[in-house]
């Protein structure tokens, strides 16, 4: 029998596994989800081939296909666990943010690698013919520029910029679970200044900051299993005062276009990974924000969150 992997769970809907996915781990379970092997695709040129198809040679039965995209990659983001083996359960399958993606000194570490996760179902009938396992994406970047309205310069080192969520522990079925971690800070993997033109003699520019972060998810997508809310906060660091502090996934969901009126919340945010939001300062406070995908610009006043 034979696999095709297809990400397409994006706003493109376009298959863009063999660009994005570099590496691939498939976990087999039999009928009563117990481990029967793993497959590990580390070749590039097989998986960058859209004609390429996963060979298995499997008795005759019903099973149960777990897949993940960065997980066995050398620069991986994510680790299991523990690693599958005779006499355990899909159930057990446990994925866990590597702890030094949050504090290395190194921005390309905090820089998450792209993290994917897909199953499969085959009946007994199935196995002579080809199957889909469709893959979802479970890193996100997040870009906020900062701009002075009164036409000055902001400098990036004048702030400290943070992420807070609980969502660096995944169930095998790629929900998030309280983590051992508890709530995480997110730093920037990036930041620095935009540099916009001059007004008179002085240069303006404004600054910017980019998170790689985990899964983003509704706090009341799963009951019972996500209980936080990501935020974000951006603090002055000459009085320790924050100027941004609002809840990150409602920030985001504003640039919902209409297009996708009928799209769940949760499947907007699983199918969009990157973001950029413009935040207006005027006299050391946030007044605007602009929450831009792609071509979308949304305009929001500021409220209390």
């Amino acid at each position: 029998m034979s696999l095709r992997f297809v990400y397409d769970y994006n706003l493109e809907f376009a298959n863009a596994f063999p660009k994005k996915v570099d590496c691939l781990t498939l976990y087999v379970y039999d009928a009563e989800d117990n481990y029967v092997a793993t497959h590990v695709v580390t070749a590039d040129s097989l998986l960058s081939d859209e004609d390429w198809r996963m060979q298995l040679e499997l008795p005759q039965g019903n099973y149960h296909f777990v897949a993940y995209g960065g997980l066995a990659c050398e620069k991986s983001s994510f680790s299991l666990e523990e690693e599958p083996a005779q006499g355990t359960r899909r159930e057990d399958l446990r994925a866990l943010l590597d702890a030094d993606c949050l504090t290395s000194e190194n921005s390309t570490r905090r820089n998450l690698h792209g993290f994917y996760w897909g199953e499969l179902k085959l009946e007994t009938a199935d196995l002579f013919r080809e199957g889909k396992v469709e893959m979802m994406k479970n890193t996100n970047n997040v870009r906020i520029v900062m701009r002075d309205l009164a036409g000055g310069s902001l400098n990036p080192e004048d702030y400290s910029f943070e992420v807070t969520d609980d969502n660096t522990y995944f169930g095998a079925d790629n929900y998030l679970l309280p983590s051992a971690y508890g709530e995480v800070t997110y730093i920037p993997w990036a930041k620095g200044d935009i540099h916009y033109g001059i007004s008179g003699d002085v240069s303006v520019s404004g600054a910017y900051a980019e998170f790689s972060v985990s899964r983003l998810m509704k706090p009341d997508a799963e009951a019972g299993r996500k209980s936080t809310e990501a935020r974000l906060r951006v603090v002055d660091k000459e009085d320790d005062r924050a100027i941004i502090d609002v809840p990150l996934v409602d920030m985001l969901m504003l640039s919902r276009s209409d297009y996708y009126a009928d799209m769940d919340e949760q499947e907007f945010l699983d199918r969009q990974s990157e973001w950029e939001l413009l935040f207006f300062i005027d006299n050391g406070r946030w007044v605007q924000v602009w929450i831009k995908v792609q071509d979308w610009i949304v305009k929001y006043n500021r409220a209390d969150l």
